[in-house]
């Protein structure tokens, strides 16, 4: 019989640091697998034979399904035991990336992806749970420590190893590393915390919820990708997306609002400290993600870059984030959490401002010091943000507002990718187009190049090529700038908080 949180024994010595190193290996592969893809999207789209917006799917979609499983967390642990829920989601995370690896064509590597994705779910709070179970309660600030640094350097490591990866091996390499990761840790984690697994119990589980939840979430994360590939609204298919996605979230909030065991408890959202921080978290997380998948679509598509130094570009910001967050820490409870997110996110909006200028001339430390500062920022934000939303809720209501402000956080980040994405391609066309007809002389330009030897057709290319690259860039700056805008809104909405009173050492949507 499983034993509870109280009964059981904290684990010493050899076998809690052996343990300690699997969870956060865990939590590190599974937060890996959202940034690892971002530079291999031209790759992936060019092998599958799709466009570069359309590859984005490969990273939304795992996005979307890690959401949805959040919520069912605390029921499944509960149901099942932690320790289970764990080790079944490395078993199905390592053999969906198995089959992720073999896909032969891009609808199906979505569709493993969403099966990824749905295991992968459970694993991030899962490890957060199991930590602050085996670590010793006078050390519980060391087991965070350890979950909260995977948190912040997989996302780092994600690019660069994406990108090493794509430019010297094929693709498909990306998922294959997840396999002897997931066997090995799924496997010795199952054999070290059995017997420390949480004690189980019959709960029922929400089925209207959930499949309420899954109708208007995936409708619309399809509506947001297929949109410019349908034209919009005048496709039926996109009118009949947008119809479910309306009717099923009214019925979704009506459903959860009234529900004796909702799967998404909604009532939290009476405090307005948790409402502010989690609008805050949404916005703020979504624009910044968003920002990361477009860095490296633009360097690679317009300005040159192999996937490799497109990472290497990317990384930066988590120098001084690694640097930053034991610090950061320090000051909350201490410090208005309200002034510490509103620093970090104005921080955020001022790198995104100084991103807007970017020049087709840009340098690789042009680009890339942008990416260093904003890492100072970083710790600012997502700790005091966490604090302030989860210290706003009774305590009995903290591990479902946590699944709630992680479910909000993925899916913010998935839609805010898609939305960006769509609005970044309709940009450097209308610019392309604008463009073209303002040059004052193409045919002079076209008649300098044959003169050094190019033929007709391939001045014309030229010339185009030279238009779309400026088109691509004043996008790529609108796309900056709109997201400095959404930085500023979301550093405001903050202050519509009360004084957080309590610091939270849990939460991770267990």
């Amino acid at each position: 019989m499983a034993l509870t949180v109280d009964q059981a024994q904290p684990l010493a010595g050899a076998r809690l640091m052996m343990a300690a190193l699997l969870l956060g290996l865990a939590n590190f592969m599974v937060v890996l697998d959202t940034t690892i893809a971002n530079v291999s999207v031209p790759h992936i789209a060019g092998a599958l034979a799709v466009s570069p917006s359309q590859g984005t799917w490969v990273i939304t979609s795992y996005s979307v399904a890690e959401a949805i499983t959040v919520p069912l967390t605390g029921w499944l642990a509960q149901r099942f035991g932690a320790t289970r829920v764990f080790a079944f989601g490395m078993a199905g995370f390592g053999l969906f990336s198995l089959a992720c690896g073999f896909a032969p064509s891009f609808a199906l590597l979505v569709a493993f992806r969403v099966a990824q994705g749905l295991c992968g779910g459970p694993i991030m709070p899962m490890s957060q749970t199991l930590l602050l179970h085996i670590f010793p309660k006078e050390k519980s600030g060391q087991a965070l420590g350890l979950w909260s640094m995977t948190t912040v350097v997989a996302p780092i490591a994600g690019p660069i190893l994406g990108g090493l990866i794509s430019d010297n091996m094929h693709w498909s390499w990306i998922f294959f590393i997840n396999i002897p990761v997931a066997a090995f840790v799924g496997f010795f984690a199952y054999q070290l915390l059995i017997d420390h697994d949480t004690a189980t119990r019959k709960v029922p589980v929400d089925y209207v919820g959930l499949g309420l939840l899954v109708l208007w979430v995936g409708s619309m994360q399809i509506m947001l990708d297929k949109g410019k590939e349908l034209d919009w609204f005048s496709s039926p298919t996109i009118i009949v997306l947008a119809l479910i996605t309306a009717i099923g979230f009214c019925s979704f909030l009506i459903w959860e609002l009234t529900a004796q065991n909702p799967v998404v408890n909604l009532r939290v959202f009476r405090h307005r400290g948790f409402s502010a921080g989690v609008i805050t978290l949404s916005l703020t997380f979504g624009a910044f993600f968003a920002s990361v998948v477009i860095l490296p679509l633009w360097l690679q598509t317009s300005m040159g870059y192999t996937a490799t130094w497109a990472g290497y570009s990317g990384c930066l910001n988590g120098i001084l984030a690694v640097m930053m967050s034991p610090i950061v820490a320090q000051f909350v409870g201490k410090t208005d959490g309200r002034i510490l997110t509103s620093f970090g996110v104005f921080w955020l909006g001022g790198i995104s401002l100084w991103r807007s200028h970017f020049t087709t001339d840009a340098a690789f430390w042009d680009i890339a010091l942008p990416q260093f500062v904003m890492g100072f920022a970083m710790p600012f934000f997502f700790i005091s943000t966490t604090n302030l939303a989860m210290s706003s809720v009774d305590p009995e209501e903290t591990a479902s507002a946590s699944g709630l402000a992680n479910f909000l956080r993925t899916t913010g980040a998935a839609f805010a990718t898609s939305i960006m994405t769509t609005a970044w391609d309709n940009t450097a066309s209308e610019k392309h187009e604008l463009l073209a007809g303002s040059l004052p002389n193409p045919q002079a330009t076209i008649d300098t190049l044959v003169a050094r030897g190019f033929s007709h057709d391939q001045a014309i290319s030229q010339l185009d090529r030279l238009v779309q690259v400026q088109a691509v860039m004043l996008s790529t700056n609108q796309m900056f700038l709109a997201a400095a805008g959404v930085f500023v809104l979301a550093a405001s909405i903050i202050w519509l908080a009360p004084k957080p009173t309590r610091v939270v050492m849990g939460g991770g949507g267990h």
